[in-house]
């Protein structure tokens, strides 16, 4: 996102809880972090950040933006997200706010055909990557290789915590 927009930093925000999802079978949100922390090892572009481990869950978007901007007020900071969370976006709380205060960057999925007109949603072109962390989750399950689908430092991490034992 960062080599095919005009975003200078990219940060990925840890959420301890999604509120669409179900707390069990999350890993714990500080390996969860660390794993982010190693994949993106060396790029002086990317950051981890923890910010929501001290707020209320489960995690709201406009709330952690809001925070970010209170923080970081020297930042103009915007949302990516997947096509396929586009399809549900309208459900998220106060949508209508982080499209109007925030706007979002849009990585395209495949299969993902669902378009949303607004001045505020850029479309981003991209390579397709049909990797998916539950393949890669049920890959690991499996006993199969996952060599090249995680940076290796990440797989280390994973083994080494016996996550998929």
């Amino acid at each position: 996102m960062q080599d095919r927009t005009d975003l200078d930093e990219v940060w990925y925000v840890v959420s301890p809880q999604n509120p669409f999802k179900k707390r069990r079978g999350l890993l714990h949100e500080f390996d969860r972090l660390r794993m982010v922390e190693l994949a993106i090892e060396g790029n002086f572009n990317f950051k981890a950040i923890d910010i929501e481990f001290h707020m209320p869950k489960p995690s709201y978007t406009i709330d952690t933006l809001a925070h970010l901007t209170d923080k970081f007020p020297q930042h103009d900071f915007k949302l990516i997200i997947g096509g396929d969370n586009l399809t549900h976006f309208h459900k998220w709380k106060n949508s209508d706010q982080i499209l109007e205060l925030f706007g979002l960057y849009v990585y395209p999925r495949p299969g993902e055909t669902v378009t949303f007109e607004h001045p505020n949603v850029m479309y981003v072109e991209a390579p397709l990557i049909d990797i998916s962390a539950t393949f890669i989750r049920k890959s690991m399950e499996a006993g199969k290789s996952v060599t090249y689908l995680l940076p290796p430092l990440v797989e280390d991490y994973i083994k080494g915590k016996k996550f998929f034992v």
